[in-house]
């Protein structure tokens, strides 16, 4: 951004200059902008059943301070709200519908009457404070403001409006900063400067729920162990909003970008389908979701039309209902990766499956599953592949028949002749599976042809499965191409990188390692590890079996 913008000619009266020169946003008074809302202000009013002096005590401040914040700022370059004051529009419009929408809803079912009359009020402005700051995360990513002279607002230290009067501002500047992603949670830095601390406070009195839901509900995180009505009503009065919005603009202005903000919320349903639904528990019998060695796999369209029935049940408006316009917004959005350009569709071989399936891959496991705990096991197989056949043993008419054995050229030369009887009839040949043959007899090899022991964990009972599973394949690695560890004369050095590789956090690997007595050294340690110094830790070689001197050293 250039650091000055130039100031329009005092003698243009008509205000045109070429090149064009930006205006800029006027640094106008906070109660200017609130009258140009009047009439939505006051339907606010009734919808909380106010009467004036009430409502100007209680509701007015807040307003005031949300104003104060956002100001005259849009709430998108180019698509919905994005005329100067669409962040204050767009708050004052989803706070007004998602507190209509608390009159059709119980929060607190299990309570008693008593109880009831206490919360309901709070979380009715609960609601409120919810939807005012629902875009409120954008004012942090998405948007870059200076004066004239190019001194850049920071909106984590305080309100626009006070920084326009603090620093003699008249007028403002605004540029967006280009390929930005939601990130919702930001939002929350935002509330300190919109509620005051006394309203927070009085919104937890004598309940644990009521703030957590709110904040919950901004920051566009869900809560599964029970149901958030308040991040529902949100949800739903947003989408109204958008929509809305969006129907005014096509039909003064022509088409806008249908679809772009859609992604938040089928990316909300798409998680609370992987944590709800009983056919998208992962790799289960008839499952959409299946997740093999090259990655998660979702079956369309029949994942699909799961995503429409539970984004109807939420009644969200301009939803699309077809699975390609569905893909389409979710490949726009980058949460799918295509199996060609120009083709989403990637086919899949599930276990049990006659043929070949149609699935769309999610570009990571961890945008369907948000904790990394509830990341499920892969399969050790490959999806997109369909498996191999087993092996034809040769036939043969005797088990152990030398043919069968390792080196078998050699050792038919030195094998003693079969022995027949003329009077027992010749039996027929046994059918042969790789199960049913036989190991060779300890010692029948020299020592330089016996088979070399696979590497093996030697753990106490006490350590908790997830990470002993994840160090055994780690271990298992040794000797080869990817080599996911190194033997050193001191002990066995995991990269912390490698347990994250198998989902498992390096403090809680770490800690395990530590409580179970099988760290050689304490802590973390720092060693060479393909070229580069890297952080991990180093096994005691006492739980480490099956290692040959050559991999040792």
């Amino acid at each position: 951004m250039p650091a000055e913008h130039p100031a329009r000619p005092a003698n243009d009266p008509a205000g045109f200059h070429y090149p064009p020169v930006d205006p800029g946003i006027p640094a106008l008074p906070c109660k200017t902008l609130l009258d140009a809302h009047k009439r939505l202000i006051d339907r606010i009013k009734l919808g909380f059943g106010m009467d004036r002096a009430a409502f100007d005590a209680e509701i007015m401040p807040l307003l005031e301070r949300y104003t104060g914040f956002v100001h005259l700022l849009p709430c998108t370059p180019d698509n919905y709200f994005d005329a100067p004051g669409g962040m204050l529009r767009i708050g004052l419009e989803t706070a007004f519908h998602a507190l209509q929408g608390t009159d059709a809803h119980i929060f607190s079912g299990r309570a008693t009457i008593s109880e009831r009359t206490h919360l309901e009020p709070r979380w009715r402005r609960a609601t409120f404070i919810a939807g005012l700051c629902a875009e409120l995360h954008r004012v942090f990513t998405h948007m870059i403001v200076t004066d004239q002279t190019g001194n850049e607002w920071s909106p984590y230290l305080g309100p626009l409006g006070g920084w326009l009067t603090g620093q003699g501002v008249e007028r403002y500047f605004l540029k967006w900063r280009p390929g930005v992603r939601e990130t919702r949670a930001l939002g929350l830095f935002g509330v300190p400067f919109v509620v005051a601390a006394a309203e927070l406070r009085d919104l937890a009195a004598g309940n644990t729920q009521v703030v957590p839901n709110m904040l919950a509900a901004i920051a566009g995180v869900s809560v599964y162990r029970d149901r958030n009505v308040l991040e529902s009503l949100l949800r739903r009065a947003l989408a109204l909003v958008i929509d809305r919005d969006l129907l005014t603009n096509a039909e003064r202005y022509g088409k806008p970008q249908l679809g772009s903000h859609l992604e938040r919320y089928l990316v909300d349903a798409l998680r609370r389908l992987a944590a709800s639904h009983a056919a998208w528990r992962p790799n289960a019998d008839k499952s959409r979701v299946w997740f093999g060695m090259d990655g998660l796999f979702l079956l369309w369209p029949n994942a699909a039309d799961d995503l429409r029935k539970r984004l109807e049940a939420d009644e969200l408006p301009g939803i699309p209902k077809a699975p390609e316009t569905l893909l389409d917004i979710l490949l726009a959005a980058g949460l799918f990766e295509p199996q060609a350009p120009g083709n989403a569709i990637w086919r899949i071989y599930p276990p049990g499956a006659r043929e070949a399936l149609d699935a769309v891959k999610l570009a990571a496991p961890a945008a369907l599953f948000t904790e990394s705990e509830n990341i499920p096991t892969a399969l050790s197989r490959v999806l997109t592949s369909p498996s191999p056949a087993p092996a034809k043993m040769p036939k043969s008419d005797n088990l152990a028949s030398p043919a069968l054995w390792p080196d078998a050229s050699r050792r038919t030369a030195t094998s003693e002749p079969r022995h027949t009887s003329r009077e027992t009839p010749e039996q027929l040949p046994l059918p042969i599976s790789a199960e049913t043959i036989p190991e060779p007899p300890a010692g029948s090899l020299p020592p330089s042809e016996q088979p070399t022991p696979k590497p093996e964990l030697v753990a106490p009972l006490r350590l908790p499965l997830v990470v002993k599973r994840g160090l055994q394949a780690i271990i298992s690695t040794l000797g080869t191409d990817e080599e996911a560890a190194r033997m050193m004369e001191d002990g066995l050095f995991v990269p912390l990188l490698s347990f994250r590789t198998h989902k498992i956090e390096a403090p809680v690997a770490l800690r395990a390692l530590a409580d179970t007595g099988m760290l050689a050294a304490e802590g973390s340690v720092q060693r060479t590890f393909r070229n580069e110094d890297v952080p991990g830790v180093l096994v005691a070689l006492r739980h480490v079996r099956g290692i040959s001197q050559e991999q040792e050293h």
